[in-house]
Formats: structure tokens, sequence, C-alpha cells
């Protein structure tokens, strides 16, 4: 294994390309480590969740469950990633954003790869084990989604919906870590979860539309095309009213309103800006929904204080 690991294209300048010892950048690639924002979009359904149950308490919700939550969305989101770069690795190699990344470009051997996988998920069993019981089950319940969700992009133009399902997943767990039990605002609340991320990912693949064609990859980026304007503008107004609809079943005030018009606000903006012909600006708009979701919580949060 090379420890004096190259950089990954697409995410370059960062902490561990900067200060992190040169034996360890290779695994906290895997992880991305590198590239936090796909943990934080992992983790504000988890957050959204506690922040609706929280709103219908009438308290704040748990600290130790925020923090909880935030350990258990690094660590999954890491085994995640190793487990899609696994299987990808051969598909990686022929893109050009992506054949530097730590498997193909052999700065890790896949048996290694395996094992750093399986110590990532063993830290998010430790956190998930720190929940009450119908918790637990709730999370064991999305390791099927999450495990099939690679090998979508060879079946079918709609593998966002899949990834809807796994990082969307969290909207069904905060909720039952507050009451043990499974309502209707966190069902309504994971679906309108579900078609953000369709959103935000059809921007994410946009930056690999070319390479995606050639090799036979398919995504709603390629079914979509010069119509994904329009087709996200649907995804993110569904997001909207279905969040709405979350929050209003959990006793809805002015400021969780509020809220969510700042969140339909910066979606909107999203949909405006888009420019599927420019990768670059294709990742920033990306990147950006971390603020729409925190702006979101915050919401929630001030609703539940009050």
């Amino acid at each position: 294994m090379t420890t004096n690991a190259g950089r990954v294209a697409d995410a370059t300048g960062n902490w561990v390309d900067g200060i992190a010892p040169p034996f360890t950048r290779p695994f906290l690639r895997l992880s991305r480590l590198d590239r936090p924002i796909g943990s934080w979009l992992l983790l504000l359904p988890c957050w959204w969740s506690l922040g609706i149950a929280a709103m219908r308490a009438g308290h704040l919700p748990s600290l130790w469950h925020i923090v909880l939550f935030f350990i258990g969305a690094f660590a999954m989101r890491g085994a995640g990633c190793t487990w899609n770069d696994l299987v990808d690795r051969e598909l990686d190699a022929k893109v050009e954003r992506t054949r530097s990344r730590p498997i193909p470009s052999g700065q890790v051997t896949a048996r290694q790869a395996a094992v750093f996988m399986a110590a990532q998920a063993l830290v998010g069993l430790a956190v998930l084990l720190q929940f009450n019981r119908f918790t637990v089950v709730c999370g064991f319940a999305s390791l099927g989604v999450v495990a099939i969700y690679p090998f979508m992009k060879r079946i079918t133009y709609w593998p966002q919906i899949v990834l809807g399902l796994a990082f969307s997943w969290g909207a069904l767990m905060g909720w039952p870590a507050t009451f043990a039990s499974l309502d209707w605002p966190a069902l309504v609340l994971y679906a309108g979860s579900i078609a953000w991320v369709i959103g935000y990912d059809t921007i994410y693949a946009h930056q690999d539309r070319e390479d995606d064609a050639l090799i036979g990859v398919k995504s709603t980026a390629l079914l979509f095309g010069e119509r994904t304007r329009p087709m996200l503008a649907s995804f993110y107004a569904l997001a909207v009213l279905l969040i709405g609809l979350a929050g209003a079943m959990a006793g809805e005030r002015w400021i969780f309103a509020i809220g969510l018009l700042a969140f339909a606000a910066h979606l909107a903006w999203q949909v405006v800006r888009l420019n599927i012909h420019d990768p670059a600006h294709c990742l920033m708009l990306f990147k950006s929904n971390r603020d729409a979701g925190l702006l979101l919580f915050a919401a929630m949060l001030v609703q539940a204080a009050l």
C-alpha cells in the first residue's frame, strides 16, 4: 500500500491533504472525511426528526441524542462510502473525477478497505446501541437499502430514489429516539426528505454525466438532461410540502413556518442558479444544501424552545 497517497481529484486543499498523517490519508479519503458534506446531508434528517419530535414534546431535544446522531452519521457515511468504493472500484477507474480514489489508484487494497469498513460499522453500532430498543430495530432495518444502493446505477435511471431511501433514514430515527414509536409526522418527514435527496443528488450527478454515459452508468441527471430545472423544482416543491405537513402534524407554529420558508427560498435559489453544464457550479449548489437543512433545524429548535 502507498502511504504517501495522492489527492483525490474533486477534494483538494483540505485538512486531510494538509495536516493528517500520510499513512491515514487513504483511509480518511475512503470515509470521505476530506469531503464531509455527505455526512452532514446524512445527519440532517436525523436532526430534523429530533426537531419535529421536540416540537411535539414541547421542549428541546436531548443534547446527548444530537451528539450521538452526529457521531453515527459520520461513522455510517464513512462505512457506506467505503462499501460504495469497493463495489464501484472498476467503474471509478474509468471516470476522471473518481479514478484517483484510494482503491482504484492502488493506495488501499480491497481487503484493507473491507476491514476499515467493518471498523466504521462497529462505531456506528456502538452509537446505535445507546438508543432505545425500537430505535435500534429501526436502525438495523436501514442496512438492506444501504447494501443495494451501489448496484442501482447499473440497472435504473433512478438510483437517486434508493439513495433517498438510505440518506433519509434518519428521519425515521429521531422521532422513535424520543417517543419509542414511529408515527405519521416522522413518516411524512421521511417522504419529504427523499424528495429533497433526489433533487440535490441529481445536481451532484451532473458532474459525471458525460463519463456515466460513456461507461453505461445511469442517473436522473442523464434521464432529465435539459429538463433538469423543472424536475428539480418539482422535487424540491414536494420536499417543502411534505416537510411542512410533517411540521404541522407535530404542532407547527409561526417560527417553524419562517424556517420552512427560508428552506424553500434556498431551494428555489438553487433551481434558479442551476447550470448543469458547469460541474464546479453543480458541486457548489449541492454543498449548499447543508446550509438549507441547518436553517430548517434551527427553526425547529427555536419552535420547541418557545
